[in-house]
């Protein structure tokens, strides 16, 4: 089963990767852009089995090491 986790910057977390091409796109005439905010994702490939289980031990990993949960929140989906 392929997992994906997407991670997002708490909103009030300053997020210079976002400003800096927020100001690229503005550079690159991009007017419309009013605000860029950078995230990353992470795709698991995991042996299928029971997706609650599944579901509750991907958000073990996320809380353990896959986010920073003081400043980043998550969201898991999950693919057959």
């Amino acid at each position: 089963m392929k997992i994906i986790v997407n991670t997002h910057l708490k909103k009030g977390v300053l997020d210079p990767q976002g400003k800096a091409v927020h100001h690229a796109l503005l550079a690159l005439q991009f007017d419309e852009v009013e605000n860029v905010r950078i995230g990353k994702q992470i795709i698991l490939q995991i042996e299928d089995g029971d997706k609650t289980k599944t579901l509750k031990r991907v958000e073990k990993m996320c809380e353990d090491l896959l986010a920073n949960t003081v400043i980043e929140t998550y969201t898991i989906d999950i693919e057959d």
